[in-house]
């Protein structure tokens, strides 16, 4: 059964408005058997990223609603440790707007329930799991560990870098034209969220028609990256996004 709790200390957003984005616990905090709160996990420098993108859009127009939206949700059943969780992200400063409590055989209930627009974990079937029910999801990789914690990196990458699910839920659909205009909200120096492209094979043409993909979606790429062939781990060092949208997810 998936209990969803809203955090007291932090304050909700438009439903309709914001972008939800769920994060597995696993990959949040770490699952430690001493002291009274967990480490943190891969995920920490991004959610501290993402909690920096909605300062400064508030501090720009207080009325702003276009905010990301974070989700917490257990895959492992370990509701018995609700209070712990809880207290955990408290302590290490983590602005979760909602706690979902459930188990690897109903986490994906949770995530349509709470109509989730992008689900990140670190483990392969989890991801694969929201996937195959239309959630797009999203892997997280040793790189996310490095990345910043001051600017939010999304990386698109692959030959058709607007991949989503056979299936896609109408929250995962929206989330293209969301985080575009997120991206619009700020100019061109000192974005707290940075869009790059990269197409590991082809020549100009293709990388020509994912950036005119990109554009059709509302999305402009502050980076883009044309490799034809070549391996992309310099080009991933150089990045460190936070995560890969496409193929291949940040393994090289």
């Amino acid at each position: 059964m998936v209990s969803t709790v809203a955090n007291v200390d932090v304050k909700q957003k438009d439903a309709e408005q914001a972008l939800v984005v769920a994060i597995s616990c696993s990959a949040v905090l770490e699952d430690t058997d001493d002291g009274e709160v967990h480490g943190v996990g891969v995920a920490f420098p991004l959610l501290q990223a993402v909690q920096n993108v909605n300062r400064r859009l508030v501090a720009a127009n207080s009325a702003e609603s276009l905010l990301f939206d974070v989700l917490l949700v257990t895959t492992d059943g370990r509701r018995q440790q609700s209070a712990r969780i809880v207290s955990s992200t408290k302590h290490h400063g983590l602005e979760v707007s909602r706690f979902c409590f459930s188990g690897r055989e109903d986490f994906v209930e949770s995530l349509l329930e709470n109509r989730v627009q992008l689900f990140l974990s670190a483990e392969p079937e989890e991801a694969s799991q929201a996937w195959q029910r239309g959630v797009l999801s999203a892997l997280l990789g040793r790189q996310t560990w490095s990345s910043s914690s001051e600017q939010l990196r999304v990386l698109l990458c692959g030959g058709d870098i607007f991949t989503t699910p056979a299936n896609p839920t109408p929250a995962a659909q929206r989330f293209w034209s969301q985080l575009g205009a997120m991206r619009g909200r700020f100019g061109v120096l000192d974005s707290p969220v940075s869009v790059s492209v990269l197409t590991a094979h082809g020549g100009r043409q293709s990388f020509g028609d994912a950036l005119a993909t990109l554009r059709s979606r509302g999305l402009k790429a502050d980076e883009a990256h044309c490799l034809a062939g070549a391996p992309r781990g310099p080009i991933l060092d150089l990045l460190r996004p936070h995560f890969l949208l496409g193929d291949g997810g940040l393994e090289r």
